[in-house]
């Protein structure tokens, strides 16, 4: 993502990433700046903080946001309820 990124694209990204985490995978979310963009990392962090609170309910943070020279990122994690209704059959 970049710190503009659009209300639409935004909302199929966190769709997106409940899919993969509902498959038990870890999710990076990344936000790049490219430039000017740099001036704008409140904005970037802001977003992933949407980000983050968009998908509390199915994931959890391993990872706080950091920025890493010219990206911005967060790891998620699949919330561990999850694995345990997958051993529940059987």
């Amino acid at each position: 993502m970049h710190p503009n990124t659009d209300v639409h694209d935004f909302d199929f990204k966190v769709k997106h990433t409940i899919n993969f985490l509902e498959e038990g995978n870890k999710v990076k979310v990344s936000v790049m700046f490219k430039g000017r963009e740099m001036a704008y990392t409140a904005q970037g962090e802001e977003l992933l903080t949407r980000f983050i609170e968009k998908l509390e309910d199915v994931a959890k943070v391993e990872s706080p946001i950091k920025l890493e020279g010219r990206n911005m990122a967060t790891i998620l994690v699949p919330q561990s309820k999850k694995a345990k209704k997958t051993n529940k059959p059987g």
